[in-house]
């Protein structure tokens, strides 16, 4: 099943990534312990697994950035 909208961002009380998956009225968060540096191509592999993992397909124009 398709997520509707993915949403990540930099957690700095964490120190890690912070997923925000929607998929209807369902809001899923998870965080990844990915460093602040990590490069686009790393950290959307790492969504894509939690994403996955979670019981989702990523769509990439669903994916946001904050």
């Amino acid at each position: 099943m398709p997520a509707d909208h993915v949403e990540f961002s930099w957690d700095a009380s964490k120190s890690s990534w912070l997923l925000r998956i929607e998929a209807g009225e369902e809001v899923i968060t998870r965080h990844c312990g990915l460093p602040k540096s990590a490069d686009d191509r790393t950290l959307r592999t790492a969504i894509e697994k939690a994403v996955a993992e979670e019981g989702y397909e990523l769509d990439p124009a669903s994916l946001t950035r904050r």
